[in-house]
């Protein structure tokens, strides 16, 4: 039951990113090609995919603790369905605007939060705790192949049917993640009557985090490098259509690499924590980080393009690394009462770092350019590694070897100041 179900939720999961990455490449190249978006309105169009993780992670936390998983998630998906369609439709009525993209974005943005806290509040009770490591490995590999193939197919997709058009690929995705989601177990959620009031709960959850030796360093690393994602989520199609002047098709292979780079990174995660430790790779991983997104916006022609798809290859290796590792010590190291609590508010502070990087990077790139722009925020991931060097972590060899808080310790971290 538990594989039959994992599976289920993986295959859903698969399905629903697939689409999004084409949404991916196709939802720029049409605010780019159709309406002509300048750099500050891709900013918007990022910052507005993200938003919702400043907004409503910490309240995510209590509501998937509160309420049944499975209708959760079937929910999500049904209401980004119904919020992508509304893009090819308005645009087939002549209505389509910039406004109605962001509202989209914004839409998504927060029925996603919801779905991706639930998610990974949902794993750690259909696997057993040492294969939650391997799972996350193969959630990342789904997450870099639909990253791989999805930009790709995406770019093939604007080509030949249009940039518009392309979105309902993005529709189709989430009506079969719903049905399949649906055949779920659904999670008992007993009933409480001595409730604590949300914002006590979420107090608990984020000074949990903050006082934590090694879940309060990651999420200031995974805040820093975000932060800069946040800026090339804006900035790339952008850089490609507009400096670079990129097909299309080829705009999609481009922005292909970074999945490429995902799906090495989810690959040789295991095998790279095993000989080197966790700790250990997470240092090593940040710094080879600073040096793939330097490399991204360098030279011109065919050099650019070879300089842009390593570097994201190598930034993307790191980044996955980072993620899965972190991920994983987080489900197994954090009380179970507080998980969902955790997830969220990390996703809260380091996932809310993304719109702020898309808009003061849609911002700088109008008087600098997306290049130069591009250049400044390579060198911000410099904090990466300081952030590990200044914390617990750059003395150890695995994330494990520093000592487990006692119970005690535990109620400790959770208390507020």
């Amino acid at each position: 039951m538990k594989l039959t179900a994992f599976w289920r939720l993986w295959t859903a999961g698969a399905t629903s990113h697939l689409g999004s990455a084409v949404t991916g490449v196709a939802l720029p190249l049409a605010a780019l090609t159709v309406l002509h978006a300048s750099a500050f309105e891709m900013g918007l169009i990022t910052a507005a995919t993200y938003l919702a993780y400043l907004l409503i992670s910490l309240p995510a936390g209590v509501i998937v603790q509160r309420l049944p998983l499975r209708r959760i998630q079937v929910g999500a998906d049904l209401v980004r369905a119904v919020a992508v369609a509304s893009i090819p439709l308005a645009w087939w009525a002549g209505w389509l605007t910039i406004a109605q993209l962001i509202g989209v974005a914004l839409v998504v943005s927060f029925a996603t939060v919801l779905f991706d806290v639930g998610n990974q509040t949902f794993l750690p009770t259909i696997v057993p705790a040492e294969q939650i490591q391997s799972r996350n490995s193969l959630n990342s590999g789904m997450h870099a192949a639909t990253q791989l193939g999805g930009p790709s197919l995406g770019g093939l997709l604007v080509q030949v049917l249009g940039a518009v058009p392309t979105l309902l690929t993005d529709v189709a995705s989430y009506l079969f993640s719903a049905a399949l989601l649906r055949t779920l177990p659904e999670r008992r959620v007993e009933p409480d009557r001595d409730r604590p009031p949300m914002l006590v709960l979420i107090r608990e959850g984020f000074g949990y985090v903050v006082r934590h030796p090694i879940i309060g360093p990651c999420m200031w690393d995974a805040t820093a490098i975000n932060f800069v994602c946040g800026a090339q989520l804006a900035l790339f199609p952008f850089y490609l259509v507009r400096e670079l002047h990129t097909a299309p098709g080829l705009a999609g292979l481009l922005l292909a690499a970074d999945g490429l780079g995902a799906l090495v990174g989810a690959a040789l995660t295991t095998w790279f924590t095993s000989r080197f430790g966790t700790a250990r790779s997470l240092m090593i991983t940040a710094v080879t980080g600073v040096a793939g997104a330097l490399i991204i916006p360098l030279g011109t022609g065919a050099a650019a393009y070879l300089a842009f798809a390593a570097g994201c290859v190598i930034f993307s290796v790191s980044t996955v690394v980072l993620s899965v590792t972190t991920r994983t010590y987080r489900m197994t190291a954090s009380p179970p009462e507080l998980l969902s609590r955790v997830i969220a508010t990390v996703k809260f502070v380091s996932w809310g770092a993304i719109p702020i990087g898309g808009l003061v990077a849609g911002a700088l790139a109008g008087p600098l350019g997306a290049r130069t722009t591009l250049l400044l925020f390579g060198a911000l991931t410099a904090i990466s590694p300081l952030i590990y060097l200044f914390s617990p972590i750059r003395k150890l060899r695995d994330l494990e070897d520093l000592a487990i808080p006692t119970p005690q310790d535990q109620n400790l971290l959770s208390r507020t100041p």
